[in-house]
């Protein structure tokens, strides 16, 4: 599994690049929205990231009970995760 900070710094290197090059052209429109599309896109990947830990935690747990966790457990967990909040 990819490392947390990998995968963020991998984003934040496309939309440098992409950030940069608006820059050189002078297109103001396109720097500030590759701004807004990169907090979007960090914030989207941070949550999937967290989703991702919690089920991989939620497998460890079932491992060291010596069961299973099945899709249909794992969006239950997620269910009842979105409804503490």
């Amino acid at each position: 599994m990819r490392e947390r900070e990998s995968i963020l710094g991998n984003l934040e290197d496309l939309y440098r690049e992409g950030f940069g090059r608006a820059e050189r052209l002078g297109d103001q429109e396109g720097m500030v929205r590759m701004d807004f599309d990169f907090q979007r896109d960090q914030l989207f990947l941070e949550v999937l990231l967290d989703l991702r830990e919690l089920f991989a935690a939620l497998e460890a747990e079932k491992d060291s009970e010596g069961k299973t966790t099945s899709l249909l457990e794992k969006a239950r967990a997620l269910r009842r995760l979105t409804k503490l909040r």
